[in-house]
């Protein structure tokens, strides 16, 4: 089904074509029609399947010209999310009059208060820093029309819920709501009945299913040997880009200082890191000046990094829905992954959990002529037979490994 039928406007299809998008998606084939007819919506999809563009292209069809008020809220629980999806409703909507502010933490007021000043249609925020702003009398939601709760359980995660319900008491009462999340956690159902009126739900893809293209494996390590199992993994993967998943942010800067010592491009991304600085390692990180990002799961949800051969937990994640997210980065649009996950003896419990999640074993593998110390995680899997790393089937993503068999305890 072309674009075209959807019923949008002329010049909104304008920034589609100008976007180079020529099919819907899944979740843009169920969710526009929806938005259009004045539904509230609750969406569900994996990362990368087009949420920004399900909710902006009908939203943008519906608005007009511009006006001075500001009709549309976009809330994001990170100043990332709030960027990118900033750029994308500008780039589709680039045919039209319509104006945008973007509004986070971690820089000036005064830029921000100038788009406001100016007449932003659609503002994306993240909850403080639009409090902040409402605080001091430079944003009006009372002519809100349109809410989007993007990334709701991330925001629960990060404690915003109050803040999103202060923010929503501000907007307009008759308003169609759009809420986009992962999981549905209890309080998330309680923001739901509270917010939303008969809302649509659009589940494209089980929510516990990673992606397909994605293959997975284990690395059982004791403590200690953890960072040299990294090192060795890098220099015998063939990748082209890397993430590497920490618990922290010190955690992060210290293994990003441990490949960099071992000669890899490396840039980092964690919320003590300043916004110039998050900006620079994203970009670097896109346009191949870094191989491998060093990150906490600040980078987990809904960045826009594409082309991520690799996906390496070096701490297990302890929520399960946070490996979905992590794994996320890599296998999108139909490519070819790889996650590899280093665990530890304290790590067991976390990993079982991850595969009930998934309703998956993952196979646990030993990395061929690395000099392992003795971990009781090598008796819990039935011995195997010499097998190559299982990503040999993809044209050698790594040379050498050992496969054990499923854990006992599956």
């Amino acid at each position: 089904m072309p674009f075209s039928k959807f019923g949008l406007t002329p010049t909104v299809l304008e920034g589609v074509k100008a976007m180079g998008y020529r099919e819907p998606t899944p979740i843009q084939l169920r969710a526009i029609p929806l938005i259009l007819a004045g539904k509230d919506v609750i969406g569900s999809a994996q990362t990368g399947t087009g949420k920004t563009a399900a909710f902006t292209l009908p939203i943008l069809s519906q608005l007009g010209d511009h006006a001075a008020l500001s009709r549309v809220l976009v809330l994001e629980p990170t100043r990332e999310l709030a960027a990118q999806v900033e750029t994308s409703i500008h780039d589709l909507a680039r045919f039209t009059k319509i104006r945008t502010a973007v509004l986070y933490g971690g820089v000036g007021y005064a830029r921000q208060i100038s788009q406001l000043q100016a007449g932003a249609d659609i503002i994306i925020a993240t909850p403080g820093r639009l409090l902040d702003h409402i605080e001091r009398g430079a944003a009006n939601l009372s002519h809100v029309q349109y809410l989007v709760l993007d990334e709701a359980d991330r925001m629960l995660d990060m404690g915003f819920l109050p803040d999103v319900r202060r923010i929503i008491e501000k907007c307009g009462r008759q308003r169609h709501t759009s809420l986009f999340s992962a999981t549905i956690p209890a309080q998330i159902e309680t923001l739901i009945q509270w917010a939303m009126k008969s809302p649509e739900t659009v589940e494209i893809g089980a929510r516990r299913t990673p992606a397909e293209t994605v293959q997975h494996v284990i690395y059982p390590v004791s403590d200690d040997q953890k960072t040299d199992l990294l090192i060795q993994l890098l220099k015998r993967l063939d990748f082209d880009s890397v993430i590497v998943f920490c618990r922290t942010k010190h955690g992060a800067d210290r293994i990003a200082g441990l490949l960099k010592r071992a000669q890899h491009a490396v840039a980092v991304l964690h919320s003590n890191r300043t916004q110039r600085e998050r900006e620079d390692a994203l970009k670097g990180f896109r346009e191949g000046k870094y191989e491998v990002l060093v990150a906490t799961d600040i980078a987990s949800r809904g960045l826009d990094i594409a082309d991520v051969s690799h996906v390496v937990n070096f701490d297990v994640p302890q929520h399960p829905e946070d490996y979905i997210h992590r794994i996320g980065r890599t296998g999108r649009a139909e490519h070819t992954g790889d996650a590899l996950t280093l665990m530890t003896a304290g790590d067991a419990s976390h990993v079982f959990a991850i595969e009930r999640f998934i309703s998956q074993s993952i196979a646990r593998v030993k990395l061929d002529n690395f000099d392992y110390k003795y971990t009781a995680l090598f008796e819990e899997s039935k011995p195997g037979q010499k097998a190559g790393f299982p990503g040999k089937v993809r044209g050698g993503r790594i040379r050498g490994g050992y496969t054990f068999g499923p854990s006992k305890r599956r």
